[in-house]
């Protein structure tokens, strides 16, 4: 890709894949990337994953399907700006939330405790596992055999043993380094978009209102000049107008930021971005503190709310119930989920059987959880 700087992730340095493959012949490395994750079933199934309101309350709510595409459009935006790898971004994003559970963060809490025992659950490790491991596709190779810049961006947190047991994968972790700017890039893309449209869809299902979210000074900002510009605006079109605004902002910050911490640093190649002693990408101190209220915000008025919690308690209950009864019986899971617990128990003991467990129950959509719940425990449901 031309016009890149030099401390992009150029193709031709990739660290490549961990199965050589041939070359493609009309896409790049990371196009090739790309797509794997978009044909893979993992991605399909985030169509039907909460992100924060459960799948079957309402059509209209983000699910992990649209808010990764909402990040992977944010991503690429900075990239461009930034002459970084832009499709590489968007790969990372679009494949960052593969391995979130069903119930989104109460979900992945709930299995996270079920296997306490067995060396715990966390979804930046699952989303690798998917696809290093998990999705069935090639003849040549488990999983998806993506570049090894393309899985640094997806492994977003490690914890120091699990990255003595990835290898080169987890030499950041242990050695303290930094990810390429296209992984850092990500993780702010994911910010920004859950936080703005988790706003949005916090309106809608009535948790929070535009008056409340004047007491935001980033809202209130913007808010203002809506008004000033729009009097007599109001319903949908209002909010949109100042989310519209508030992305703006903070996507045009972190860029000029970022620009200004790269220019200023030194730095003229991937090694060096890596040996910085913290990232390169990032708000200005002013912005930082205005998303970070806005943070606060989300937590206190729509992920504490009542109507949230309810729902989050059920899906903490479903989760602890499906691995209870597959655990204690594997046959209860579908006959290659069963085969997948004997196999791998034979080789890591219970701590196997516990994993293939795990990635039955954190594959499943939200409704297909709630089905296997009423099938296991609700005699007149049909198994």
């Amino acid at each position: 890709m031309s016009g890149l700087a030099s401390y992009a992730s150029h193709e031709n340095r990739s660290r490549g894949r961990r199965f050589a493959e041939p070359a493609p012949p009309y896409r790049s490395e990371y196009q090739r990337d790309r797509d794997r994750i978009v044909h893979s079933t993992a991605f399909r199934r985030l169509v039907y994953k909460t992100q924060v309101f459960v799948n079957h309350e309402g059509d209209l709510y983000r699910t992990r399907l649209t808010h990764s595409l909402e990040v992977a459009q944010i991503a690429r935006t900075i990239a461009h700006a930034l002459d970084l790898n832009e499709v590489l971004s968007e790969a990372i994003c679009l494949a960052h939330d593969v391995g979130h559970t069903p119930f989104g963060h109460a979900g992945q809490d709930a299995l996270n405790a079920c296997m306490a025992d067995f060396g715990g659950f966390e979804h930046n490790l699952q989303s690798l596992r998917i696809v290093d491991e998990l999705e069935e596709h090639y003849a040549d190779f488990d999983g998806l055999n993506l570049t090894f810049e393309c899985r640094e961006g997806i492994l977003k947190h490690c914890s120091y043993n699990n990255a003595l047991q990835l290898g080169e994968l987890g030499e950041r972790f242990i050695n303290r380094q930094q990810p390429g700017l296209e992984a850092q890039l990500a993780n702010f893309a994911d910010e920004i978009a859950y936080n703005n449209h988790d706003v949005d869809d916090g309106i809608r299902a009535g948790l929070i209102s535009v008056e409340q979210l004047q007491g935001v000074p980033l809202f209130a900002e913007y808010h203002a000049e809506v008004r000033e510009r729009y009097p007599k605006l109001a319903g949908r079109r209002l909010v949109y107008e100042i989310l519209r605004r508030m992305i703006n902002r903070l996507v045009t910050d972190l860029i000029d930021s970022s620009a200004a911490r790269l220019a200023g640093s030194g730095v003229v190649s991937v090694a060096d971005v890596r040996s910085q002693p913290a990232p390169l990408i990032g708000f200005s101190d002013t912005t930082r503190k205005l998303n970070l209220a806005l943070k606060t915000f989300l937590r206190d008025h729509v992920y504490k709310h009542y109507k949230v919690r309810r729902m989050t308690s059920k899906a903490g209950r479903v989760i602890a119930a499906l691995f209870e009864a597959f655990f204690d019986d594997p046959g209860l899971m579908p006959e290659e989920h069963e085969s997948t617990a004997s196999r791998l128990e034979l080789s890591q003991g219970p701590a196997g059987r516990a994993r293939a467990v795990a990635d039955y129950i954190a594959g499943m959509t939200d409704r297909y959880a709630i089905l296997e719940h009423r099938r296991l425990f609700d005699p007149g449901e049909r198994t």
